[in-house]
């Protein structure tokens, strides 16, 4: 079976054994009375010139882990309470939407033509042209995106587990266990496809499966667990990702960045980093937030380091997005900022509300999209 390539949070840890919310949270190393004062950010200076396009509403994205899914001008998207939102990038207009009836862990996954999301009583839920067409209770929580490729759903659950269902009637197709581990993220995973290979973050290691029929074709290690107790040992590959050609880039939650080649399942490198985000790059570097908001630049080829800017420091970044010339980061006050990928030097600057960027920003149609945690849904495009 072929599987068409995709483009790929906060956290906070569960226990493996009963799935229940930890006391850590990895979006935050810092309480809210003892947090640093991020620095000013001074006037906005409008290098690249941007407006916002359009604006459109859904739910809340507050507990949910959200995966806002591209496919050409399409953006899906979920929030807490259960709904799910097609958008047409180009004009911020619904193309469907859909009320699950119950809230939400995780979504959304979509190949333009199913859909799917996984609700907290662990219901993957599958969705074509605005109605579902199955659901199927999952023995596990789920706090990643499920990927619908090649005519089926995939599911990374809470426990490490992958599983594989057919995308129009739900049938299960195999499932692939792994030992669990006493902590995991409730955060975006790595779950997506190069080629004929599903490619899955597990522990520290992102691992190619045979579609077909969940036999792991290869593993990398990014990084190894450490430490003396199960938080400290936590070891996890986080989304979003970079991938160009066989070159695929992530981060290990507050370990490593580090870069594979897929087509021979070896690391090329790793970086000793300390973020809880995923990864963008291009062919030539791969960028990264850090945990107290520095942004680092990596040399794709040898991971040597670019530059690190710490102009945004202590505002609790989302991940990046390579856009144009520009390096893009959402943050907690709603601000979008936009800097130059060759120093990190101002581009521009975008508001939207002040509840929060909730998810890594994603482009499509020549428009930047950008989702907020009251549920706001902003379009921005070069002027």
């Amino acid at each position: 079976m072929k599987l068409m390539s995709t483009t790929p949070s906060r956290s906070a840890l569960i226990a493996g054994a009963v799935l229940s919310v930890a006391a850590l949270s990895g979006c935050s190393l810092f309480s809210s009375k003892s947090a640093p004062k991020p620095a000013e950010l001074g006037p906005n200076v409008a290098v690249v010139p941007v407006a916002q396009a359009w604006q459109s509403k859904m739910g809340k994205v507050e507990r949910i882990v959200l995966d806002a899914n591209v496919r050409g001008s399409t953006v899906t998207l979920a929030s807490d309470s259960g709904e799910v939102v097609a958008i047409d990038a180009r004009t911020g207009k619904d193309l469907w939407r859909f009320n699950a009836g119950t809230p939400l862990s995780a979504g959304v996954g979509s190949d333009g033509r199913w859909s799917a999301v996984v609700s907290r009583t662990n219901d993957l839920i599958a969705i074509e042209g605005g109605r579902e067409v199955w659901r199927m209770t999952l023995p596990v929580q789920v706090f990643t995106a499920p990927l619908v490729a090649g005519n089926r759903v995939f599911v990374l659950a809470a426990d490490r587990s992958v599983h594989a269902f057919d995308a129009a009637t739900g049938q299960r197709l195999w499932m692939q266990q792994r030992p669990g581990e006493a902590l995991v993220l409730r955060q975006q995973g790595v779950l997506m496809a190069m080629g004929n290979t599903l490619v899955t973050g597990l522990g520290g290691r992102v691992v190619g499966f045979n579609p077909d029929n969940g036999s792991i074709s290869w593993e990398a290690p990014l990084a190894s667990p450490r430490g003396t107790n199960d938080v400290e040992r936590l070891v996890e590959i986080v989304g979003r990702t970079s991938r160009i050609g066989d070159s695929l880039c992530a981060r290990a939650f507050q370990a490593t960045v580090g870069c594979i080649d897929a087509a021979r399942g070896t690391v090329s490198w790793t970086q000793a980093a300390n973020g809880n985000e995923g990864v963008d790059g291009d062919d030539k570097a791969v960028y990264g937030v850090e945990s107290n908001g520095t942004i680092i630049a990596y040399k794709r080829g040898d991971g040597a380091k670019l530059w690190s800017s710490n102009r945004l420091q202590y505002r609790q970044l989302t991940a990046p997005l390579v856009l144009g010339r520009s390096v893009v980061v959402g943050d907690s006050t709603g601000l979008v900022h936009m800097l130059s990928r060759e120093d990190a030097s101002p581009l521009n600057r975008m508001t939207t509300d002040k509840s929060g960027v909730a998810s890594a920003p994603v482009a499509a149609a020549d428009t930047l999209v950008v989702v907020t945690r009251d549920g706001g849904i902003f379009g921005f495009r070069p002027e």
